[in-house]
């Protein structure tokens, strides 16, 4: 069901700060900058391997990335598990026990459909499955 690790988000505070680093971490430039107004944030992202390492800026300081910004600070935030349908896959999990909050699929970059699992059922890790379109 899982096939591999999808994306890893780490928030930024400051994206243009955080880009400079990365791309000296990575030796080349992002391969997307692109705004989430839905989620109210600036991303940023690199393949690395078969995985994307996405960096998140929070734009509104009310949204979930944003207020996990002010809770925890910079760093680590999520890591999405890529999965061929995301909803039959929330649907197996939730058989399973693990507790899903979302009841359909939200947009995200590039058309991915994402579910969020609820942390309390991953010792306290964001996760959640992605399916690309």
């Amino acid at each position: 069901m899982i096939r591999r690790i999808h994306h890893i988000n780490f928030l930024v505070r400051d994206l243009d700060a955080a880009l400079e680093k990365y791309e000296q971490l990575f030796g080349r430039p992002a391969d997307a900058r692109e705004f989430l107004p839905d989620r109210g944030v600036e991303t940023a992202r690199f393949r690395v391997g078969e995985t994307w390492i996405v960096l998140v800026m929070p734009l509104d300081p009310d949204s979930v990335p944003g207020q996990h910004l002010q809770r925890e600070g910079e760093g680590f935030f999520l890591i999405s598990y890529e999965v061929d349908d995301a909803t039959a896959a929330a649907q197996t999990l939730a058989r399973r026990g693990i507790r899903v909050l979302d009841d359909v699929p939200r947009a995200g970059l590039r058309g991915w459909r994402l579910i969020d699992l609820d942390p309390a059922d991953t010792f306290d890790v964001v996760s959640q499955l992605t399916e690309e379109t």
